[in-house]
C-alpha cells in the first residue's frame, strides 16, 4: 500500500504577522505561512514570545497521540456512551456503560460495572457490529489481562487488519501528522507542508481554557473561499489546540476532518479534553461525532463520548 502521508516538512517557513490594524513580518523560519496574532500574543512577542518556535512545538508535537497510549499504564474509571444512529439521526443501536481498569505492573485488565446493550450492537458471536464501536473498543476497552510487550501491544502483530487499525487511530487521534501506509489522504493532512499550508488561516491567541487554564492558541483553518478543486486537497478542516502558557503543554484540542472520493468519503469532529495525572498527559474527556462510507459496505453514522477519572498509578 503506498505511503499516505508526507513527512512533515523540517523547514516550513513563517510569517507575515496581521493584526486588526498592525501587520508585521517575520521570516527567520516559516516563510509563506500567514499567522494571525491577537494583542496579547503581539504584546508576548515584544517581551520575547518566539512566534516561530511556538509553531514548531505545535508542528513536532507528538504528546497528544501518546496520551491515548498513557491509557494503558494508570488505573482508571470510565463512563462509556457510545451510539450508532440512523439515516434519520436516531439511535440504531447503543452500548452505555461504567468500567474499570486495574493496572498491577505492566498489566492491565478491566472490569465492567455496569452496562446497557441496544439494537444490534454486537453479532450473535458477541463481536461489534460497527466499525466506530470495533475502533472505541480497540482504543479505551481491554479484553482478559493485557501486558505492555506482549502479544497485541504491536500493531505488526494482528496481520494487515491490525496495521489498519493503528493507522486509522493515528488519523483520527493525531490530525495533521504523518502515517505510512493510508492512501490517498496522507499528504494532504500535513497542514505544516508548504504545498498545504496556502489552504489555511493560522493564528495564534491568548484564551482561557474551559477548566480554567491560561493557555496559547493555535488554530489551523481552511480558508472558507477555497476553489473547488483547492477544496479537494483539504482533509483537516479546522484543527484548534489549546496549550497550557506555563508549560506547553496540551490541556484540549478540537478538530473537524473530512474527504470524499469514489471509493469512500468521511466527516469527523472530535473534542479532546487532557489531565495531568502521575506526570503523565491522558485524556479526560472525548466526545466524537462522524460519518464513514467505504465502498460495498453501509455508511456507518456514530456519536460517542468517553469520560476518564478517579485514575490509579500502578500497583
Amino acid at each position: 500500500m503506498s505511503h499516505f502521508w508526507k513527512s512533515i516538512a523540517a523547514t516550513v517557513v513563517a510569517g507575515f504577522l496581521q493584526l486588526t490594524h498592525l501587520a508585521a513580518q517575520d521570516t527567520a523560519r516559516y516563510k509563506g505561512m500567514t499567522v494571525n496574532l491577537d494583542e496579547v500574543i503581539v504584546e508576548a512577542k515584544r517581551i520575547g514570545f518566539d512566534v516561530n518556535s511556538f509553531i514548531k512545538r505545535v508542528e513536532e508535537d507528538t504528546t497528544f497521540y501518546r496520551a491515548f497510549k498513557n491509557l494503558h499504564i494508570v488505573g482508571f474509571q470510565a463512563d462509556n456512551d457510545i451510539r450508532i444512529l440512523d439515516k434519520k439521526g436516531g439511535v440504531q443501536a447503543s452500548l452505555k456503560s461504567k468500567t474499570r481498569q486495574h493496572v498491577k505492573g505492566r498489566c492491565r485488565n478491566m472490569e465492567v460495572l455496569d452496562q446497557q446493550v441496544t439494537g444490534d450492537f454486537y453479532t450473535r458471536k458477541g463481536n461489534y457490529n460497527y466499525y466506530t464501536a470495533e475502533l472505541y473498543g480497540n482504543l479505551f476497552f481491554t479484553t482478559g489481562t493485557v501486558c505492555e510487550g506482549g502479544s497485541g501491544e504491536s500493531s505488526s502483530s494482528g496481520g494487515a487488519m491490525a496495521r489498519h487499525k493503528a493507522q486509522l487511530k493515528q488519523l483520527i487521534f493525531n490530525p495533521g501528522k504523518p502515517v505510512k501506509g493510508v492512501p490517498i489522504v496522507g499528504p494532504k493532512v500535513a497542514i505544516f507542508d508548504r504545498d498545504v499550508m496556502r489552504f489555511y488561516d493560522f493564528s495564534i491567541s491568548a484564551e482561557t481554557y474551559v477548566d480554567g487554564t491560561p493557555c496559547y492558541v493555535f488554530s489551523a483553518k481552511a480558508k472558507p473561499d477555497l476553489s473547488r478543486i483547492d477544496r479537494g486537497d483539504v482533509v483537516v478542516d479546522e484543527l484548534i489546540t489549546w496549550f497550557n502558557k506555563e508549560n506547553f503543554e496540551i490541556v484540549g484540542r478540537k478538530y473537524a476532518l473530512s474527504y470524499k472520493t469514489m471509493l469512500f468519503d468521511f466527516n469527523v469532529k472530535m473534542n479532546v479534553q487532557m489531565t495531568k495525572q502521575f506526570g503523565l498527559l491522558i485524556p479526560a474527556l472525548v466526545t466524537y461525532n462522524g460519518t464513514w462510507d467505504v465502498a460495498f459496505k453501509k455508511r456507518e453514522t456514530a456519536a460517542f463520548v468517553a469520560k476518564f477519572y478517579d485514575f490509579k498509578a500502578s500497583e
